[in-house]
């Protein structure tokens, strides 16, 4: 009899795993997984001002490759749990589909996971390499004691990765029709021009900073920064707050902020980034504007997995039972796949996006089963 992918979902999702509490998520897919033959590993991570988080390794097998299958049981909160229809830790089921907070984002990625895992193995035996699960409590959160801290753990006990998939919502429209194979990079700075304070009726006493912080803005969102590549949009630069902090409106402020954010890819590394936005910013100003930057700590660096064997056989798997040749696609936002890069080649596949993190967050149960049998065409294929 076959894992199913539905009753696994809805028993996550009954686990109340709120950001970073754990809810016994993992504690049910410790015991799942350890029924299955699996080596399970918990561990809290800790970190002076963010919150312990639980984490999950779980191997089976002992040689190479070893296929990670990598996620979250985090979940963010459900707001106001009376505007949903059904309850949203509850996991009813209504109209063909499964309802619940993470059903999307990503409790049902990671149960298809492991029903595939469980089928090949109840089918197949042991693979001929090794699968593993690297599931953290902390994505939805700061992403501090979560998957950074579980890769070095696994660096540290002699564990290597050959290839990833990592089960976030990837499809845009349909199952499907997207595989991300990178993120771009998320950098988030503060623009800060200083003046002089006065009054309103006597300018020429005051330098009001409004005048260089507008024209800076303008300078620095007129000229592309770059034209973008065969795998990446062009990068952008987007200012999403202006700021005084100015009551009073016979006052010139001392000084004015902007603050931004600017997703890029891989034409960019963080420090090359900030250089370039301080020269241009400088070169706007002619010397005449004084003029600062805060730049916010980032680990949101790009990444990318280039198409390869691995990114066809996960695609020839997708089509096959979809009907559907996916995108490659390096958009949206950051993922704890920017972390899982730097061990081996990772890609995303998961469940079609539309609904998470908003109140009735659900699935079609048929998309669940069709993802698990995506995974197990992937599992049989790459051990095969």
């Amino acid at each position: 009899m076959s894992a199913d992918p539905v009753a696994l979902t809805r028993d996550l999702i009954r686990c109340p795993s709120v950001t970073p509490a754990e809810g016994g998520a993992l504690a049910f897919l410790e015991k799942t997984l350890a029924a299955a033959g699996f080596t399970v590993h918990r561990m809290t991570f800790h970190e002076p001002g963010a919150e312990d988080v639980e984490n999950l390794y779980a191997r089976i097998g002992s040689e190479a490759p070893n296929l990670v299958f990598a996620g979250h049981t985090d979940v963010v909160p459900p707001g106001d749990e009376k505007a949903w229809t059904h309850p949203p830790f509850s996991g009813e089921m209504a109209n063909g589909e499964l309802f619940g907070r993470g059903a999307v984002d990503m409790k049902g990625g990671i149960g298809c996971m492991v029903a595939a895992v469980l089928d090949h193995i109840a089918h197949h035996g042991r693979p001929r390499g090794s699968i593993s699960f690297l599931i953290t409590g902390d994505e939805e959160g700061v992403a501090v004691n979560g998957t950074p801290k579980l890769l070095t753990w696994a660096e540290e006990h002699g564990e290597t990765f050959d290839h990833c998939i990592l089960g976030e919502p990837s499809n845009q429209e349909e199952l499907g029709d997207t595989i991300k194979i990178g993120r771009r990079g998320s950098l988030n700075g503060t623009l800060i021009v200083t003046g002089r304070q006065g009054h309103v009726a006597y300018p020429q006493r005051a330098d009001n900073p409004i005048r260089g912080l507008v024209a800076l803005v303008a300078a620095l969102q007129a000229e592309p920064l770059d034209a973008g590549n065969e795998n990446f949009q062009p990068s952008h630069l987007e200012f999403t707050s202006l700021d005084v902090g100015n009551k009073t409106v016979n006052l010139i402020p001392g000084e004015a902020r902007a603050r931004f954010n600017i997703r890029f890819n891989d034409c960019h590394t963080l420090e090359s980034l900030k250089a370039l936005i301080e020269a241009r910013a400088a070169k706007a100003s002619g010397g005449t504007i004084n003029f600062a930057f805060e730049w916010q700590p980032s680990n949101a660096g790009v990444f990318v997995t280039k198409p390869g064997p691995f990114t066809d056989l996960v695609a020839n798997a997708i089509t096959d039972v979809t009907g559907r040749k996916p995108e490659l696609s390096t958009t949206g936002g950051t993922s704890d796949a920017r972390f899982i890069t730097h061990y081996c080649p990772v890609v995303e596949f998961g469940l079609v996006g539309q609904t998470m993190h908003a109140t009735d967050e659900r699935v079609p149960i048929a998309d669940l089963r069709a993802l698990t049998t995506i995974y197990r065409k992937i599992i049989e294929r790459y051990f095969g």
